[in-house]
């Protein structure tokens, strides 16, 4: 009997599309791209796939991507709701399917004109395509319409309660346009920013600046997960998976969970840090680097304190002097991250941490990274893992 996800499974392959402003082909395509791509960083074939998950919001449907790229059939088939809270959601469902013999190859997708299409930026007023939109149109018809609102909230009753300022956020994006500098599949690729600019830069919603909030984007991305044992004849050093949760916590909503009494956290990432650690039996201190959510800056300190980076409203202070550089205790989004790289719904940053185990990543620290930590968004119904070395 199955008692413990841990090494049970690993990535064995990755998958991207180019991101841009104007990707000038269908979603249908972008996921066949990442998804193709995928399955042959893995050394792997379309018939070697029996299981594929998904987003809920993705506009491309599972069997449309089995057609396109030549899966000939499908064992399981998953979609997760909530966005950007699910994508290591998605590894959960793998390595449930895998670990109980259901399948024996699952890949995960997601892919988006998010730039060129439909705009999360555009939060409410953008029609009412999902549950959530629906709900949103009962509660919220005038005011706090976007995501950069409602994540306001929070930031400020954090800056409010610890004291503050925006010299913690400041150092997220700029550490992370720096990473993006050397990206040359970033939006951002060799167009670094300085603590003035960011400090010079308009607010958005007070107290996020322009520099606090991530891109929006085209693109694709895709991951293969397979057994440990079959990862060992793989082409590549596999990413074993240590853990990997979701978590809903009490009065949850979707970013909007303004009603408890405490509003300076997120208890959901509390709930995924602590089974991410039992399932691993790994601690803060053992985790070398992070691919961390980050649709916000502000959200990065939330995580650092509920992933036990340090104690509850300190992480304004912990990120300052280089603490998620390159050098330092924790290298945080060496792709540039959502800030920088592009948003595909964190499924690019799932693609980063594999390249870090990998040694391939075009910002690898030197220190030599055996754990680490990968997260999804914040506010709502979440998810997280911990991957490492075999």
């Amino acid at each position: 009997m199955l008692t413990s996800i841990k090494n049970e499974c690993a990535i064995v392959g990755i998958g991207m599309t180019e991101i841009s402003k104007n990707s000038g082909r269908s979603e249908l395509q972008l996921a066949a791209e990442c998804v193709l791509t995928a399955i042959k960083d893995a050394g792997l074939e379309p018939k070697d796939v029996d299981g594929i998950a998904g987003f809920t919001l993705d506009h491309v449907d599972e069997i449309e991507v089995a057609r396109a790229v030549g899966i000939p059939e499908l064992k399981f088939i998953s979609r997760m709701p909530h966005g950007g809270g699910q994508p290591m959601g998605l590894v959960q469902q793998a390595v449930m399917a895998i670990s109980t013999g259901v399948c024996k190859t699952v890949v995960g997708y997601r892919a988006m004109n998010g730039r060129s299409g439909a705009r999360y930026s555009s939060g409410v007023a953008d029609g009412a395509e999902t549950a959530d939109k629906i709900s949103w149109g009962w509660y919220t018809p005038y005011g706090l319409l976007t995501p950069t609102g409602w994540c306001a909230m929070n930031t400020q009753r954090y800056m409010y309660e610890y004291g503050a300022t925006n010299a913690g956020l400041a150092e997220i994006a700029v550490t992370q346009r720096a990473y993006a500098n050397n990206n040359p599949n970033a939006i951002f690729y060799g167009s670094p920013i300085t603590f003035e600019d960011y400090h010079n830069a308009p607010y958005i919603v007070e107290p996020l600046r322009l520099y606090d909030c991530c891109i929006e984007t085209d693109g694709g991305a895709a991951f293969v997960v397979t057994s440990a044992e079959r990862a060992k004849d793989m082409p590549h050093p596999p990413a074993m998976i240590r853990g990997a949760a979701q978590g809903v916590a009490f009065d949850q909503e979707v970013i909007t969970s303004y009603y408890r009494d405490n509003i300076t956290f997120l208890p959901e990432y509390d709930l995924v840090a602590k089974q991410c650690y039992a399932q691993s039996g790994l601690g803060p201190d053992d985790l070398d680097a992070a691919i961390i959510y980050d649709a916000f800056t502000s959200i990065v300190l939330f995580q650092l304190e509920s992933f036990g980076f340090c104690k509850r409203g300190e992480a304004h202070e912990w990120v300052q002097g280089g603490t998620l550089g390159i050098d330092g205790r924790l290298p945080t989004n060496t792709h540039g991250g959502l800030l920088s790289e592009g948003y595909i719904h964190g499924l690019n940053g799932l693609c980063e941490a594999v390249r870090l185990l990998r040694g391939t990543s075009v910002n690898q620290p030197k220190k030599n990274i055996e754990n680490m930590l990968v997260s999804s968004g914040a506010g709502m119904p979440t998810s997280a893992m911990i991957i490492g070395k075999m």
